[in-house]
This record gives C-alpha cells, structure tokens and sequence, in this order.
C-alpha cells in the first residue's frame, strides 16, 4: 500500500496506552498501514510495542524535535507550557509529512486541542476524526474551519472496557471506510469559486451563483465566523481559486464582540494566495448576540432586531462602521492580486432598507466613505459604487461582470 495512504494514530502513550494500540490492530486488521504518533509531554517514554512491528513509531522526541526552539521547549516540566509546546511541535511536524492518508486522535480535553490543531493542519478532504470525552460539548474550538468528524467517548479513557472498545472500534472502521472508499472525481469539472452568504443577503448570493453556475462550481459559505474561515482555508489549500465574499459581517462580530466572529486573519488567505476577489458590505450593519439576555450591558438601549429565540441582531453605529472600515481596508490594502470591492449604496441587507428596522443611511454613509478613504485602489486594487440595494438584481449582475473581468 503507498506511503501516502498511511493512517496515523495520534495519541498520549504514557496514558492511552491500551487504547491506542487497540487502534492500531484493528487498523492493521483493515489491511491499512498504520502509524503512531506519540505526543506525549510527561517525559516518561516507554516501548510498549505490543502490537505488529510493522506499525511505523515516531516517539514524543522525535516529535518534540519539530518544535521552533527545538525538543528542550517541550519536556519543559511544566504540564501547561508542555502541552502547548507540543501542540507547536505537532502541527509542524504534520505540516512537514507527506504521507498521511488519515488520522485518527484520541484525548481528554488537553489531548483534543494537541491533536486537533495538527489535523487543521490537514488539507480538507483528508479523513480526520478524533475521539473524546469533549465531544458531548461545544466542539467548534476543536473542530474549527476544519472537516474534523468528532466521537464521544462515553466513558472516560482510563483503559479498555466493554463501551470503549466499541466506540472506538467503531471509530477505527469509520476511518477504515474513509479509506478504502475513495470519492470519484467529476468528468469535467467546473473551477471552484468562494461565496460568503447570509440570510439577509441571501438573495444576491443566489441570483449569482445561478449566473456564474455553468462555469464555476459555486461553493457558498454561511458567514458565521467559521464560515469565512472555511472559504479562506480552502483558498489557502488551493482548493477554490478565486472569492466572491459579499458578506463581510464576521467582522461586525470580531470588532464588537459578536457570536459570530471572523478572526484577526480574515482576508488573509486573499493576500497570500493573490487570488482575484471581489468583495462587498454584506450585513456590515449588524451585530449577532444569542438570546437577548446575553447581550453585554453595554450595548442596552441600542436598535435590536429578534432573529429568533436564539439570535439578537444589533445595528452598528456610525462610530462602529467607520471602525470596521478602516479595519477592512487596511487588511484589503495588503493584498496585491485584483481585488475588487463593490458598495451597495442602496443598502447591505435585508434590513437595511426603507422602511425596514435598520436602515439607516447615516450609518451607511460613514461605512461607505471611509471605505472609500481607506482603499488605496491601483490598477489592480478598485472600489465600484453599485447604484441600488444589495439584493436588487442589478447588485448581483455589476458582481458577476466585475468578477469575471478579473478572473479571465
């Protein structure tokens, strides 16, 4: 079997001993070959090969070695600065291998963040799953813009018993299908563009995605924070080759403390890759909260729309859209492929329209204008004023021809 179809197992040895070499046989049963890697930081390194020596071992110096201050930074005593050494150390070194086919991870809480962020590592597509005792719970720190699949482990991983055995050899024929089935590619297939979509800018999104649908496979991002993050870490994989980022309001979130936030890196993947990018205002006007009760007393008394039970929207200000403008061109102004940047001076959302409960044209002048100061525009870098509102047909077309105009 090629290198490259290699499934590696991912696991603190001093303490998931038992387990991971359970793995590892059922995986070897598979007909896969199979690789472990110990990431363990106590120090205490043993050789409990128990299982077939054909298994390839990388130890937890090996791995340490992978770490930007070398294995001293990691065998620190210190669990803490330990565990976070490593986590340096691992993603590097699975950064650096070229022949992992798959991974499969398991952990308590510490052992989760270590080995997840070496899976993010992971071209999307690469079968990733890790099993643990924090998967019952909020996962998005783990699973972050990744395809990371995770599995509870119901009981704690202190040992083989009767539950943990079939979870995890449910986990290790999950993967063991992953790898055996190979998704076939399509006859012809179409180039792969970003979109970045809300339910405010719905509309524009989907009247753009039918015009450009014959010649690009349209790939659409639901803006929520990991949504842009998705797009962007596609584009840094070379996976899409060009953006189409209407909806910009992770950064409303990120700037203002939101639920929904992009992270300091939005636009990042854009400036790295030079890939052509037309972006826009899509609902720069708002702030997501959860339910109302949660919404920060500083923000008491402001303009509130209930999206649902679950979700408060929050109008920005005139002050908070000239700061997430400034916030965005700055960042835009790096980036030195086409980029084109579209303002809809109509409005930026559903909402955000005569009559409905956040327009409010004082607050979009202020975002427009220093969008407009703010962007140094070059042969290569322009700002477009569209003459209507976001969701208006003409927005979706003037998008459509300026994006091709730079993707030929």
């Amino acid at each position: 079997m090629p290198s490259q179809n290699r499934v590696w197992v991912a696991a603190t040895i001093d303490t998931k001993s038992a387990e991971a070499e359970y793995l590892c046989g059922l995986l070897e049963k598979a007909a896969l070959s199979v690789a472990l890697a110990d990431v363990s930081t106590s120090g205490n390194i043993t050789n409990n090969a128990r299982s077939s020596s054909s298994i390839v071992r990388i130890s937890p110096v090996e791995i340490a070695s992978y770490h930007t201050q070398g294995k001293n930074a990691v065998f620190t005593g210190d669990r803490g600065s330990a565990v976070a050494a490593m986590t340096e150390a691992f993603e590097r070194f699975v950064q650096l291998r070229d022949d992992i086919g798959a991974m499969l991870g398991i952990g308590g809480s510490g052992g989760t963040a270590l080995i997840s962020r070496g899976m993010r590592a992971l071209p999307i597509g690469v079968p990733k799953l890790i099993v643990s005792t924090m998967a019952s719970g909020n996962v998005s720190g783990y699973v972050g813009p990744s395809d990371i699949t995770m599995m509870y482990s119901v009981t704690d991983m202190a040992g083989l018993n009767r539950i943990s055995r079939r979870v995890l050899g449910n986990a290790a024929y999950a993967v063991a299908g992953m790898m055996s089935h190979s998704i076939p590619p399509q006859e012809q297939e179409r180039p792969a563009l970003g979109l970045t979509m809300f339910g405010v800018t719905t509309p524009c999104v989907q009247q753009i995605s039918m015009l450009l649908n014959s010649r690009f496979d349209c790939l659409v991002f639901h803006a929520t924070g990991t949504g842009g993050q998705s797009m962007e870490k596609l584009l840094d994989d070379g996976y899409i080759g060009g953006v189409l980022d209407i909806t910009t309001t992770e950064v409303c979130d990120h700037l203002m403390g939101g639920v929904l936030p992009c992270t300091s890196d939005r636009f990042g993947a854009v400036a790295r890759t030079r890939a052509p990018y037309l972006g826009s205002c899509g609902a720069l006007d708002m702030v997501n909260f959860a339910a109302p009760e949660t919404v920060p007393e500083r923000y008491r008394g402001r303009n509130f729309y209930p999206h649902n039970p679950q979700i408060t929207l929050m109008r920005t200000t005139i002050e908070e859209n000239i700061r997430q403008a400034r916030w965005i061109a700055e960042r835009l102004n790096r980036c030195e492929g086409r980029v084109i940047f579209l303002l809809p001076m109509g409005g930026v959302s559903a909402l955000d329209a005569p009559g409905k409960s956040f327009w409010d044209p004082a607050a979009d002048a202020a975002l427009f204008e220093t969008l407009a100061s703010g962007l140094r525009q070059t042969e290569r870098r322009k700002l477009v004023r569209v003459p209507c509102h976001i969701n208006d047909p003409l927005f979706a077309e003037t998008a459509v021809k300026e994006f091709l105009a730079i993707a030929n």
